[in-house]
Formats: structure tokens, sequence, C-alpha cells
């Protein structure tokens, strides 16, 4: 299938904004979309945003037959209710206006993602579509670096797959005693743990092949989200630490 999300683009990224703006959006333009869909899309947004706040995640379905649709909305797990709500309010309408009259679609903020396709996709691994913000800067120890990196990424994806945990693995690492580095991963929660592994380690792969020895990079897949940065950006903030300057991010898309 020919998709149009095939480009590389640059942009100026403030690494301390909150999550106003999508990350980006897959709008799979081989899909088309008849009056009775397109009613029942409009259903399941609906649904979704009503009930993705209550404890931060819902999927379900709306429809029958081939006017079926299936949804999911997922929020950060670290990321309180009210956000969450704001986040998902904000992905459903620009799900709308982006991928008006297609029946697969996705949509990733920094607190939430959101998705619905005519195809059952809940429980299944989806890991085709992908998008890495990229920092420009390399590190300037990436011996260390990369082995600090393995091994946190290692722990946050121990977490994410205990059940309790709800997909979601955050943890901190010291690289020396003035810089700390972060990092989370985060699991759709229908996801079984073997498939939430999976993800994140074709994430955590993905660092290597497009993020190799630089400050920071988020991998954001269909079925779960890895971030790495040397500031802290996940709930709850350090209190003590001041906002990082602004850095360049590269974003590429794939396929």
């Amino acid at each position: 299938m020919n998709f149009f999300y095939h480009f590389l683009l640059f942009l100026l990224f403030l690494s301390n904004c909150i999550a106003d703006d999508p990350l980006g959006n897959v709008c799979n333009n081989n899909t088309a979309v008849g009056a009775q869909l397109s009613t029942n899309i409009d259903h399941l947004l609906v649904e979704l945003v009503s009930k993705a706040p209550q404890n931060g995640y819902v999927a379900t379905s709306y429809g029958k037959g081939n006017n079926k649709v299936y949804g999911l909305a997922q929020c950060r797990g670290d990321v309180d209710k009210l956000d969450c709500t704001s986040c998902i309010q904000d992905a459903a309408r620009q799900i709308q206006i982006r991928c008006s009259n297609i029946n697969d679609a996705r949509i990733w903020y920094d607190y939430c993602f959101l998705r619905y396709d005519t195809q059952n996709f809940i429980g299944q691994l989806d890991t085709f579509y992908n998008i890495f913000y990229v920092n420009v800067q390399d590190v300037t120890d990436p011996k260390t670096f990369n082995k600090k990196l393995g091994a946190l990424t290692d722990t946050i994806k121990s977490e994410a797959v205990q059940p309790a945990n709800k997909g979601l693995g955050k943890g901190e690492s010291k690289l020396s005693s003035s810089l700390t580095l972060y990092a989370l991963a985060q699991c759709t929660r229908d996801l079984p743990p073997l498939s939430c592994s999976q993800c994140i380690g074709i994430a955590v792969g993905g660092f290597q092949s497009y993020c190799a020895n630089r400050k920071g990079c988020r991998a954001l897949y269909s079925s779960c989200y890895v971030r790495y940065e040397q500031y802290p950006f996940f709930f709850p903030l350090d209190p003590q630490y001041t906002s990082a300057s602004p850095s360049t991010y590269v974003v590429l898309v794939h396929p």
C-alpha cells in the first residue's frame, strides 16, 4: 500500500513545552468511509472522550457488521486526570480534522494516544507505523551514556510489563554528579506482557538505528511509547530542576 507519511522534517521543539500539539498522526488514505461508518466513528469518539479519563484508558467498539469500528484511547500513566481529559478531547477533535473520511487513523500526543480502525486491533502488537523525535545534539561520553541508557531501558521495560503498573515504566540514572538520564516506557493497556515487552524492545532497538549517541529521543508506535532525555519530563517533576533550554529535534516518520 502507498501511504502518504514518507517524509523527513526539521523543527524547533521546546523541551519544556506542555503537550498542546500532536506529535504526529497517521491516516490510512487507502480506506474510505461511508455515511453509516462515519456516524459510527463519531459515536465511538464521543465514547472514547467520555470514558478514557475515568481511569486513563478505554478500548471499545461501536456499530455492527462492515460498519463496526474499534477504538482505543489512553493517557500516559503518570498524567493526572485533568491533563488526560484535555489531551483526549484534543486528540478526538484533531483526528477528525486531520483524518476526515478515513476509517483507519491514529494520533499521538505527549500525554495521550488515540486510534480507531474497522479492523479489530485490540490486544494485537502493532509496530508498523513509527515516529522518532531525535535530538540533534550528541552526548560527550557515548560509552558511558549507552551503558547507562541500556540498563535504564531494561529497568523501565521490566516495570512496564508488570500488570499492576498498567503498561508504565519510568526511572532515572545518574550520568555524572550534575547530569541525570530520565526514561519512560508506556504500552497500550490492551497488550499482554509479552507483546508489551516486544514493543518496547523494538522501540529501544530503534534508538540505536535513529538516535545513536544523541542526548534525547522519543519512539512512538501504535502499541507503545518510549522516551529518554537528560532532563525530567515525567511526573512528578523535580521541583529543584530549572527548565531546559530549547533543543532542536529531527522528526522521522516511517514507513
